[in-house]
């Protein structure tokens, strides 16, 4: 009976190597993607949140305001690591707001852009199709 040395040859660490480093190379982009499209959503449901408590604060006080405090929602922690979030108001006749919230750049690469929703729940964003 022959004694194999124990171990792994180099062309085997090699080649293990290579294939992680492909696998690395497949799954860190679209991991990437899916962690853009969590906060993309979070950003989304954050500026439907607004919209729904200026439509409150309308009822209460017959018109819009320009500020996140005096409707009572704070920008979450990881809403605002990825996005700027802008309030806009005007007295009108009638009156309109426009809530926005645009990418920083921890939200780099982001395909759509700018978000919005204005007192007609109309949403918008840069690129279409992103609501």
């Amino acid at each position: 009976m022959k004694n194999f040395p124990s171990g792994f040859t180099l062309i085997e660490v090699m080649i293990t190597v290579a294939l992680v480093a492909i696998l690395a190379a497949v799954a860190l982009p679209a991991y990437q993607e899916h962690v853009r499209k969590s906060r993309r959503a979070e950003a989304q449901a954050f500026l439907m949140a607004v919209a729904a408590r200026q439509q409150q604060f309308l009822l209460d006080t017959r018109t819009y305001t320009a500020t996140l405090a005096d409707v009572g929602v704070r920008t979450p922690d990881n809403v605002g690591a990825s996005y700027t979030i802008a309030l806009a108001a005007a007295a009108g006749p009638p009156p309109t707001f426009s809530v926005t919230a645009t990418p920083k750049p921890a939200q780099a690469h982001e395909k759509c852009g700018t978000l919005s929703i204005d007192q007609t729940g109309t949403k918008t964003a840069t690129t279409s199709g992103c609501w």
